[in-house]
């Protein structure tokens, strides 16, 4: 009966998006159509994913984050909303923004306040600190572009 009930409000809020086991979603995020969300990973407040999204398990996705369409991301990222955390006390959120047609490698963390471009490839691993242009190739701690216009050849579409 409580399945049920789970899987007819998924089909409601989340059209054609499969949720796996023992994904923490916050209520006010908002998840697109045709998305997939692997297991163990948390979602938080008023976070936005756009349609067709591919999110690997273990990923932790707090709020100020803002997500296109068509982006991959890879197991085990991690992205950050706060620059000075603390335990206790107020705290600023700043705002993440992942461009449409990105991919984001596993275990990659995203420190807050970047924006990624459109059709950004980062690699596994790697750490952003800084904005990402669109169609950039970025690897490393800290990431660093190695190549840049991906996505704009007529062989890559």
């Amino acid at each position: 009966m409580i399945r049920d009930f789970l899987r007819r409000l998924f089909l409601k809020h989340f059209r054609n998006t499969r949720i796996y086991k023992y994904c923490n979603i916050y209520k006010s995020a908002k998840i697109g159509r045709n998305c997939i969300i692997g297991s163990y990973s948390e979602i938080g407040k008023n976070v936005i994913i756009g349609n067709d999204c591919k999110i690997g398990a273990y990923v932790f996705i707090p709020e100020g984050v803002d997500i296109g369409n068509d982006v991959f991301i890879g197991p085990k990222c991690c992205f950050t909303n706060d620059k000075y955390p603390k335990a206790t006390g107020e705290w600023k959120v700043y705002e993440t923004i992942v461009r449409d047609g990105t991919s984001i490698g596993a275990n990659s963390t995203i420190v807050c306040g970047v924006e990624i471009g459109e059709r950004a490839r980062i690699g596994a691993g790697s750490v952003v600190t800084k904005n990402i242009e669109k169609g950039a190739v970025v690897c490393g701690i800290p990431a660093k572009k190695i190549h840049s216009d991906y996505g704009n050849s007529p062989e890559s579409n």
